[in-house]
């Protein structure tokens, strides 16, 4: 394999530009949720855990993360 060049991280500016989503699974179930969503803001270094049910849509991951989000912190997202 030949050696390549390093790419930068990209420069955040503010917070919450960028999150990065990832998810707990298989937990004993509490008032009917059995999965944990984490989303980390990439600026901050701040940790959302949503809980949630094993069964969700994509559209509706999308619209808890964003909604958490926004309603919490307001602006736009890049995930």
């Amino acid at each position: 394999m030949k050696a390549r060049k390093l790419k930068p991280n990209i420069v955040l500016e503010k917070p919450w530009q960028n999150i990065s989503v990832d998810f707990n699974m298989k937990l004993l179930v509490l008032r009917d949720h059995n999965l944990i969503l984490v989303v980390c803001n990439r600026f901050l270094k701040m940790l959302h855990f949503i809980a949630m049910i094993e069964k969700i849509t994509a559209e509706g991951l999308v619209s808890v993360t964003i909604n958490t989000s926004r309603l919490q912190h307001g602006g736009g997202l890049r995930v």
